[in-house]
C-alpha cells in the first residue's frame, strides 16, 4: 500500500476527489513529499507557464525522496534539460492538421482520437499534448463534444472511436455515462476504447460506480500507461481487476524513455509485471520528436536490440509491439518497416507506403 501522510485519513487517502483537490503544484508543496534538488526548483519556476506541474499525493508518494534519478520522479518533476531541446516541436504527429472538427483527429479510414478533455490527474513531462493539456484554449465545451459526435454521425466509415484527451476519466460517472450513450446511439460505432493513466496515477478513481457506468455500454476497451514496474502497486491491481470484472479489457501503452525503462532488466519486469495482474502489453512508443524531451529520447536502434532481448525470455504475448508513430499512423518497428538510417534520421516505412524521416541522431561516441 502506498503511505500517506499524518492527518489524512485512509478514506480520505482513497477518495479520487479529495487526490484531485489535493495535488502539488509548487515546490513548496512537491517538498513534503520529496527533497527538491535545485534543478528541479529552479525548472518548476522558469518551465511554469510552458508546461504545468501537477502531481496527485497518491503518485507523489511512490516517488523515491532522496533519489532525483528515481524512474517515478523523472516522469513527473520538472528538469532544466526541458529547456535544451532544439530539435523538438509542439506537435510532433502533427494532430491539428488530421483535425475535422477540434479535438476529433484523423489518421486512419475507419477510426478516430478524440480528445473529450484537456485534463489529467498528473502531467507527464513527456505528454504527446502538453500543448493542450491544462490550457484554456484546449478545454472541451458540452457544446464542442455533441459537434465532435456529429461530425461520427456523418462519418458512417468510423468504426473504433478513441476517448483521449487529457484523460476522459477525470470526468464524473454522470457526465462519461452520457457521452458513452451517445457514442453507443451511434450505430456504426463498433468500438468504444478509452485511453487513461488514472489506473497506474489515481487508481482509485477505478469506483465501483465508475465500473457499472463502463459496464452499461459495451464493448469498451481501456488502454492505460504503466512505465516502471514500480508503478504496479496493489492499488493499481485492484483497479486493472475492478476493469476486467465489469468486462473492460486492460491493455498497456508504455513509452521507452532513457534512464527509466530502457534496459531490458527493468522492461522485463514491466511486462511481466503486467501480465500478473492480467494486463497485456499491447504497444511500447519511441519517445516523439515533442519539444522538451530530447532528455527522454533513446536512439531507435536500441530500442531495436532491446525487445529483441526479450524474444524467447519471456512469453511471448508479454512483449509489446515497439512502435513509432507518426502523422502517417504508427509504424512497427522491426523489419521490414524500417528502412535504416540516414545521417540524424532513421527511416521508415508506413502502412501506406510511404517513406517518413524521423529524427533521432545517435549519442556521440557511439555512432555507426
Amino acid at each position: 500500500m502506498s503511505p500517506h501522510p499524518a492527518g489524512v485519513s485512509d478514506a480520505q487517502w482513497r477518495d479520487w476527489t479529495w487526490q484531485m483537490r489535493e495535488r502539488i503544484r509548487t515546490a513548496e508543496s512537491l517538498s513534503r513529499w520529496v527533497s527538491p534538488t535545485a534543478d528541479e526548483r529552479e525548472a518548476i519556476e522558469r518551465l511554469g507557464d510552458r508546461f504545468h506541474f501537477v502531481i496527485t499525493p497518491y503518485y507523489a508518494a511512490l516517488m523515491d525522496p532522496d533519489d532525483p534519478q528515481c524512474p517515478i520522479r523523472r516522469q513527473v518533476v520538472p528538469r532544466l534539460a526541458e529547456l535544451d531541446d532544439p530539435s523538438g516541436v509542439a506537435d510532433p504527429l502533427d494532430e491539428v492538421a488530421h483535425s475535422p472538427v477540434k479535438n476529433v483527429i484523423r489518421v486512419y479510414p475507419d477510426r478516430i482520437a478524440f480528445c473529450v478533455n484537456n485534463e489529467c490527474a498528473l502531467y507527464c513531462r513527456f505528454c504527446l499534448r502538453k500543448r493542450m493539456v491544462g490550457d484554456l484554449e484546449w478545454v472541451m465545451k458540452k457544446r464542442e463534444l455533441e459537434d465532435g459526435l456529429d461530425w461520427i454521425r456523418r462519418n458512417p466509415e468510423i468504426r473504433d472511436v478513441l476517448l483521449t484527451g487529457g484523460d476522459p476519466l477525470t470526468f464524473g460517472d454522470e457526465k462519461l455515462d452520457w457521452l458513452l450513450g451517445e457514442l453507443r446511439s451511434i450505430e456504426h460505432v463498433e468500438i468504444v476504447r478509452i485511453g487513461s493513466r488514472l489506473p497506474v496515477t489515481l487508481p482509485f478513481r477505478v469506483t465501483d460506480s465508475l465500473c457499472r457506468v463502463l459496464e452499461r455500454h459495451p464493448p469498451i476497451w481501456l488502454h492505460t500507461h504503466f512505465n516502471h514496474p514500480r508503478e504496479i502497486t496493489p492499488e493499481a491491481a485492484e483497479a486493472c481487476d475492478r476493469l476486467l470484472r465489469a468486462g473492460v479489457p486492460v491493455g498497456n501503452q508504455s513509452v521507452l524513455l532513457r534512464g527509466i525503462n530502457d534496459d531490458v532488466a527493468t522492461m522485463k519486469a514491466l511486462c511481466e509485471g503486467l501480465v500478473r495482474i492480467r494486463v497485456r502489453p499491447y504497444y511500447c512508443y519511441q519517445a516523439q520528436l515533442l519539444e522538451g524531451t530530447a532528455h527522454f529520447r533513446v536512439p531507435i536502434e536500441d530500442g531495436i536490440a532491446l525487445f529483441r532481448a526479450l524474444r524467447g525470455r519471456t512469453s511471448g504475448f508479454a512483449i509489446p509491439l515497439y512502435v513509432l508513430d507518426t502523422p502517417h499512423g504508427k509504424v512497427p518497428l522491426v523489419h521490414p518497416h524500417v528502412i535504416g538510417r540516414e545521417g540524424d534520421c532513421v527511416i521508415v516505412e508506413t502502412y501506406e507506403g510511404l517513406c517518413w524521416r524521423e529524427r533521432n541522431p545517435r549519442p556521440e561516441g557511439t555512432r555507426r
